[in-house]
């Protein structure tokens, strides 16, 4: 629980999810797995009117598990 209250953790979460992004090894297809889900939410916030979470913790949320599961499937990117 630490570790998400802490702004180092997310500086480096953000900055993984910078280099993932604008590697060549990861397939368009992997990027546009986190890209599409976070402009949506962005940009159509009510359309999970029920859901009373932020838009920047869904943001963090779907970073953390990007980051996570692109840095497994692509080992050399780090």
């Amino acid at each position: 629980m630490r570790k998400w209250l802490s702004l180092r953790h997310w500086k480096n979460t953000f900055v993984r999810i910078y280099k993932l992004i604008i590697a060549r090894e990861v397939a368009i297809t992997d990027k546009l797995l986190f890209l599409v889900p976070v402009i949506l939410y962005w940009v159509l916030p009510d359309a999970i009117p029920f859901m009373p979470v932020d838009d920047i913790a869904v943001t963090m949320l779907l970073a953390e598990w990007f980051a996570r599961r692109m840095e497994k499937k692509y080992n050399r990117i780090r």
